[in-house]
C-alpha cells in the first residue's frame, strides 16, 4: 500500500521539477508518469503554462489526463484551443459552485460541503434556467443568512463579469480597481462559462512583462534557467545569426567609407560614440513604445504623433549630447594638429543630432512594423533597432565628413 505522505512528497518533487522547465522539456519529463500525476503537475503550473505543456503531450492522452483532474478542472485544457492566446479564456477555470436563484441557503451549504472538499470555492454564482449569470454570493452573506432564505434574497445582483475573448491587458485595466479574488466570465448572451482568478491574471501579466526584455534580444519566453543546453542553443542561435547578418550591413557602410577613414583616422575613434548614443536613444523610444502597446495606451491614430514626438526627443537629446561630443572632437583634432578641427566638431554635432533623431524614429516604428506583420512587437526588436541606429549614425557621420572635408 502506498504511503500518502510519500505520495505527496513525490508529487511535490515532480511539480517543482516541472515548474523550472520550458513547456517542451516539461512534456518530455512527464511522458512516463501516469495520468493522475500528470494532471496534478499541470494544475500546479496554472492554467496558461499547464495548457502549454498539455498541448505538447500525446494527443491520445489528452482526454484521459483531463478526466484525471479533480472536479472536472481538466476540461479547461480541452477547451483552451477555442480561445485566442493571451485572452481571458485561456486563463479560465470551470466554476464549481453554481446554483439557481431559488436554492435555499441550507441546500446550498449542504452541496458546498462536498464541493469544497475537492476544490477551492471563493464565491457562489447564481444563474437562471438558461445559465445566465444573475448574481454572486459571498460566504459571509451565507454565514449570516437564515437557512430557509434563498440565494436570490442575499445575492449581489448584476455582478461585474469578464468576456472570454477579452485580451488580458484589457481585462487587467477593467479589474485593476476592483481587486476581487475571482471574476465570473460570461459569453455574449450573459451565460456563465467559467471563472478567472485575479491572482492568475496578475501572475500571467507579470510573466509576459518579464519575458519582454528577453524577447527584445531573441530569447524565447519559453526558455527557463533549467532548459537543457541544446534547446537553449536552438532558441537563441537563429537570432544571433540574424544579428550577424545585420552587423554585416553596418560593416558594409564602414567599408564603403574606408577611403575617408584612411585619410581622417580620428573619425574611427568617434564611430562608437555616435553608435552608442544613438543606440541608447533608440532603446529609450523602443521601451516607451512597447510599454504603451502593452498597456493599451497606443490607440488608433496615435502612432504618428508618438513617432513625431520620439523623433523630436531624439533630435533634442542629440543636440545636447552633440555639444559635448563636438567639443571632444575639437580638442582631440586640435591636439593632433588637424586643420579641419572646427569642421570636424560641427560634423560630429550634426551627425549626433540626425542619428539620434533617426534612432528615435526607428525605436518607435520597429515594434509597430512587427505588429503590422503579425509578429510579437518585442521579438528581437532590439536586433533590428541596433542595425538601424548603427547604419544611420555611421552613414551620417562618415558621409558628412566625405562631403565637407574631402
Amino acid at each position: 500500500m502506498t504511503d500518502p505522505q510519500n505520495a505527496d512528497a513525490t508529487n511535490a518533487d515532480t511539480n517543482a521539477a516541472v515548474r523550472d522547465l520550458d513547456p517542451l522539456g516539461a512534456a518530455q519529463y512527464l511522458a512516463d508518469f501516469d495520468d493522475a500525476a500528470v494532471a496534478d503537475a499541470l494544475l500546479a503550473l496554472g492554467p496558461v503554462r499547464g495548457f502549454e505543456v498539455f498541448e505538447l503531450l500525446p494527443q491520445a492522452r489528452h482526454a484521459r489526463i483531463a478526466r484525471a483532474a479533480p472536479s472536472g478542472l481538466g476540461e479547461q485544457w480541452l477547451e483552451c484551443p477555442n480561445y485566442e492566446e493571451g485572452s481571458v479564456g485561456r486563463l479560465m477555470e470551470k466554476s464549481p459552485a453554481v446554483f439557481g436563484a431559488n436554492t435555499t441557503i441550507a441546500s446550498a451549504i449542504k452541496q458546498l460541503r462536498e464541493i469544497v472538499a475537492q476544490t477551492l470555492v471563493t464565491y457562489v454564482f447564481v444563474v437562471d434556467a438558461d445559465r445566465r449569470l444573475t448574481g454572486v454570493v459571498a460566504f459571509r452573506e451565507m454565514l449570516f443568512a437564515k437557512p430557509e432564505q434563498t440565494l436570490a434574497e442575499i445575492m449581489l445582483k448584476n455582478p461585474f463579469s469578464l468576456k472570454p475573448e477579452t485580451d488580458l491587458v484589457d481585462a487587467m485595466r477593467e479589474v485593476v480597481t476592483r481587486h476581487y479574488p475571482v471574476y465570473p466570465v460570461t459569453d455574449a448572451n450573459g451565460r456563465l462559462v467559467g471563472v478567472v482568478r485575479g491572482q492568475v491574471m496578475f501572475e500571467q501579466q507579470a510573466f509576459e512583462i518579464s519575458a519582454q526584455a528577453g524577447s527584445m534580444v531573441g530569447v524565447e519566453k519559453e526558455e527557463r534557467i533549467a532548459t537543457p543546453f541544446l534547446r537553449s542553443l536552438k532558441f537563441r542561435h537563429p537570432w544571433l545569426q540574424l544579428n550577424l547578418f545585420t552587423a554585416f550591413i553596418a560593416a558594409a557602410v564602414v567599408g564603403y567609407f574606408q577611403g575617408t577613414i584612411d585619410k581622417i583616422i580620428i573619425l574611427a575613434v568617434f564611430l562608437p560614440v555616435l553608435a552608442g548614443q544613438s543606440g541608447n536613444t533608440g532603446c529609450q523610444a523602443l521601451a516607451v513604445t512597447l510599454r504603451g502597446m502593452t498597456l493599451g495606451e497606443l490607440k488608433a491614430g496615435r502612432a504618428r504623433a508618438m513617432v513625431i514626438k520620439e523623433a523630436a526627443l531624439g533630435a533634442a537629446n542629440g543636440a545636447l549630447v552633440g555639444i559635448i561630443a563636438g567639443a571632444g572632437m575639437y580638442v582631440m583634432a586640435s591636439a593632433q594638429g588637424l586643420d579641419d578641427a572646427i569642421a570636424l566638431s560641427i560634423i560630429t554635432w550634426a551627425a549626433m543630432v540626425v542619428s539620434c533623431m533617426a534612432s528615435g524614429i526607428a525605436g518607435s516604428t520597429v515594434p509597430l512594423v512587427l505588429k503590422r506583420l503579425g509578429a510579437d512587437p518585442a521579438t528581437a526588436s532590439s536586433i533590428f533597432l541596433t542595425t538601424a541606429t548603427d547604419v544611420a549614425s555611421m552613414t551620417m557621420f562618415l558621409g558628412l565628413a566625405t562631403i565637407f572635408i574631402l
